[in-house]
């Protein structure tokens, strides 16, 4: 039996069974709320639920005791046991039909650092998907199970992905699968995904906030804002441990150069002697605090490791104002991650 679903204030409503959750039924429905992760790790699908109960298989560490007592919940995890009434930071129409899968073949493999591939993959003649900048993709395994990897490319360049990836030890991905990419092996995809996406409802200053490889969705976030000529102020905030994790850090230093209302603030945590570093260091979400005695004003797209994404957060918006609607992110969560979580 399902249970009703409506969203206060407005006259949306669709049917959630007990063993799906709101997000997912949302989704089936043809609804888009933020998400990010869909583990119940960064936050990203917060809402309030004003009308009926829920449940939820662990205690979500994005939702605070307070924000628990007020009825608020993560809806990549909350499951209905009555009809609700809710509450989502935001909800819009979407196409259900829009998101495809695709066997790409393998164009070329590079390796910019020795922990990061740059995996370009084309889709068969004749294919295009269409995707917004800074949406991803998930890669299907042969046994079904499934790795998601942000699309680095513009999406005027629909004939193909670009993909960082990151080499993580004991990965199955980096360990198994990577290894064995040449040009023309094929893997099957499906996209897009996220929610992960420029807000073109103002023209307000946007800060773009990565970590390692949270690089990618940013870079085409922003070559696309280039390209239809936005014109709005950015600045990108990149951090990492070691100068040769900025591992394209020549492309936004050019973009600084060449695009006047664009600025690139490359950040280290633990530069080596051997780097010779003379920039900003610490962590990069703090670098911005530095800056931004207030963040009122302003739109933030953050993404990176979860750490940073929930630091970033939570400091923005308890210590600069940022309301929270105006964060936007994308948690680069892996599998360790969830299982750390349901520990």
């Amino acid at each position: 039996m399902s249970h009703t679903i409506r969203v206060a204030g407005s006259e949306i409503a669709f049917a959630c069974a007990p063993e799906t959750t709101i997000l997912d039924a949302a989704q089936v429905a043809g609804y888009a709320m933020p998400y990010s992760c869909r583990n119940g790790i960064c936050g990203s699908c917060k809402g309030r639920v004003t009308t009926g109960e829920v449940a939820v298989a662990r205690t979500l560490d994005g939702v605070s005791a307070e924000e628990r007592t007020s009825g608020y919940t993560l809806f990549c995890q909350a499951k209905p046991c009555s009809d609700l009434e809710i509450v989502p930071r935001q909800i819009e129409r979407i196409d259900p039909n829009a998101r495809k899968v695709v066997t790409a073949k393998v164009y070329r493999v590079e390796r910019p650092a020795d922990d990061v591939a740059v995996l370009q993959l084309r889709f068969p003649a004749g294919t295009r998907v269409k995707f917004k900048a800074g949406q991803y993709l998930q890669v299907v395994l042969d046994d079904g199970e499934r790795r998601s990897f942000s699309m680095a490319n513009p999406p005027q360049q629909s004939d193909g992905v670009h993909l960082h990836v990151r080499v993580v030890h004991g990965g199955r991905f980096s360990e198994q699968v990577l290894p064995g990419l040449a040009p023309g092996k094929a893997l099957r995809v499906e996209l897009p995904h996220g929610d992960f996406f420029l807000r073109e409802s103002s023209s307000r200053p946007a800060i773009f906030v990565a970590s390692g490889t949270g690089f990618a969705p940013i870079k085409s976030i922003i070559e696309d804002a280039f390209r239809r000529g936005v014109d709005r102020e950015m600045v990108l905030y990149w951090g990492a441990r070691k100068a040769k994790d900025l591992y394209l850090a020549d492309l936004p230093a050019r973009w600084a150069v060449e695009r006047p209302g664009f600025r690139f603030v490359p950040v280290l945590s633990e530069p080596g002697d051997d780097d010779g570093w003379t920039g900003r260091t610490g962590f990069v979400h703090k670098a911005v605090m530095e800056d931004f005695p207030s963040l009122a004003g302003r739109e933030v797209y953050a993404c990176g490791v979860p750490a940073m994404i929930n630091a970033a957060r939570r400091d923005f918006e308890t210590e600069r104002g940022l309301p929270p609607d105006d964060f936007h992110c994308d948690a680069f969560v892996t599998p360790a991650d969830v299982g750390r979580a349901a520990a």
